[in-house]
């Protein structure tokens, strides 16, 4: 018998292409961090206290010795006259002053500075942080959200937008991620609204207009715009007239701009398409699809169809266990069916499960279409673990809840991920039959599980599972069940994935011979 394992997969808030530490794409583990810089902050502290009492100590000494000469100066020699001021004197500067030195020259910083490269070794890196930028303007693709929604903070579900708005330096690090990705178009939106801000008086920052002006001339100008290129260049060129690659961009657009006008004059074609400009098209086919339903946009039912769909108790023929307390099942989608499970788990069992699988979290994989080897991508945005029914009796608890309410055989379920071409071969028992997904978090905005050829998206709610059939009863695949997890926009998202294999369904979901359910 296998052994009877199921993934659990952390969705994520930023993420992007591969990383060397990967923080950027799991919210579980940029907890630590936050934890981490709370320490760094009350050590940074701890710090500064030190400073100011040492300060304060000289403050004191100073103050004191400033009083003591001002009055010794009027009268030096009565002043020495007295022994006691002698001795005073002597003292001073023969043990004070140096124990003054002493106290000048202690360093402070040593806790703070030690506690820092400590946990320096656990930070990000530049590739975290371009990552980060890069998740941040793909969840601006997927919502269609502008730029100054994101930098106020003003996204749906956000409690507090004060606490996580852009200021100017932080808008033109998101530009100069694109810039370095040659991506002009989000290069645009974001150093437009560094200007922007810049303009309205947030000083905040180091950056100034001239350096955002240079990127923004140069992004437009890539997007074929020549005027406005020309005019981002002559504001620069107001700003700093010295300033040499503007000069010289001035005399390249302006010559550009007069060639380009004389085309245009017998080519209206020519002229149309230089004014569609805009978002590169992704090499993903489906993404305007995808994306069009991760904003909640899908197919809308018909009256007709909607009245088709039910709320029931359902305890799957009478199950021994399910006679008396029936589960909650209700319909989400009727082609292909797609039916959600309420209060399936436990909060206590949500959270013994994530305390299992957060350790072993890793950059998920997809398979490659054209070699079939498992590797990441820059569009796969989770972090995953396998939990086997050995490993604790929840595990085996939520296993067996799974096989009494789909009644399949779960003992065939995938075993630990695998790196050959052809896993499924590996396994022995057949392809996936069935998908059972359960939400353990509930989500702020975004994190829909969409189906791009049903036209359908699921909404996670904690507590709940979906449950579809990946094959029809001929045993051929039923392609509406091909779906994608969308990014979370705001929030935290967890889910687990128990994938049911064809053997041992031969006497449980009999073949048939036709395609549709």
């Amino acid at each position: 018998m296998a052994v009877c394992c199921w993934l659990l997969v952390h969705g994520l808030l930023f993420t992007s292409s591969f990383a060397h530490n990967e923080f950027f794409t799991s919210i579980g583990q940029m907890t630590d961090l936050l934890f981490t810089e709370k320490d760094l902050v009350r050590s940074l502290k701890d710090y500064i206290r030190a400073e100011e009492n040492k300060l304060e100590q000289i403050k004191k000494w100073a103050d004191k010795l400033d009083v003591l000469s001002a009055v010794a100066t009027q009268d030096p020699e009565g002043f020495l006259g007295h022994p006691v001021n002698a001795f005073k004197l002597m003292k001073r500067l023969n043990t004070e002053w140096g124990e003054l030195e002493s106290l000048v020259l202690t360093d402070m910083s040593d806790v703070f500075i030690s506690n820092l490269t400590i946990q320096r070794q656990h930070f990000p890196d530049d590739n975290d942080q371009t990552g980060a930028a890069k998740a941040l303007m793909r969840l601006q693709d997927t919502y269609r959200l502008d730029t100054n929604t994101i930098s106020t903070g003003q996204l749906p579900g956000q409690h507090d937008p004060q606490q996580s708005s852009l200021t100017v330096d932080d808008c033109f690090d998101l530009g100069k991620v694109a810039y370095s990705e040659a991506d002009y178009y989000h290069t645009e939106l974001w150093m437009v609204q560094a200007l922007k801000q810049l303009d309205q008086g947030d000083q905040s920052g180091a950056v100034d207009a001239v350096t955002i002006l240079d990127y923004l001339s140069y992004s437009v100008y890539q997007q074929g715009e020549l005027e406005r290129a020309l005019q981002f260049t002559k504001r620069l060129l107001e700003l700093d007239p010295a300033h040499q690659r503007a000069n010289g961009n001035l005399k390249y657009f302006e010559y550009q701009l007069s060639k380009q006008k004389k085309v245009e004059e017998g080519d209206a074609e020519g002229r149309q398409k230089r004014e569609t400009r805009g978002q590169a098209d992704d090499y993903l086919p489906e993404r305007k699809t995808y994306e069009r339903l991760c904003r909640g946009e899908g197919v809308r039912m018909t009256p007709r169809r909607q009245s088709r769909l039910f709320c029931r108790y359902f305890d799957n023929d009478r199950h021994p266990r399910y006679v008396i307390g029936p589960v909650k099942q209700e319909d989400e989608w009727d082609r292909p069916r797609i039916v959600r499970y309420h209060n399936i788990v436990s909060d206590k069992e949500m959270e013994k499960v994530k305390e299992l699988a957060k350790p072993r979290l890793r950059r998920a994989t997809i398979s490659n279409p054209v070699t079939g080897v498992l590797e990441t991508a820059h569009y796969r945005i989770s972090k995953s673990a396998w939990l086997g029914a050995y490993e604790h009796p929840v595990v085996d608890k939520i296993n067996q809840r799974i096989e009494d309410i789909t009644g399949l055989d779960v003992t065939t379920a995938e075993d630990l991920q695998k790196n050959e071409p052809d896993a499924f071969e590996e396994l022995g028992t057949g392809n996936r039959i069935a998908t059972w997904l359960l939400y353990m978090s509930d989500v702020q905005a975004g994190g829909a599980t969409v189906f791009t050829d049903a036209g359908a998206a699921v909404w996670p709610k904690k507590g709940t599972a979906v449950f579809w059939y990946n094959l029809h009863p001929s045993g051929e695949g039923d392609y509406r069940t091909r779906h994608a997890a969308c990014p979370v926009l705001v929030g935290n998202k967890w889910v687990s994935n128990k994938w049911i294999h064809e053997r041992g369904q031969e006497f449980r979901r009999r073949c048939g011979l036709q395609e549709t359910d």
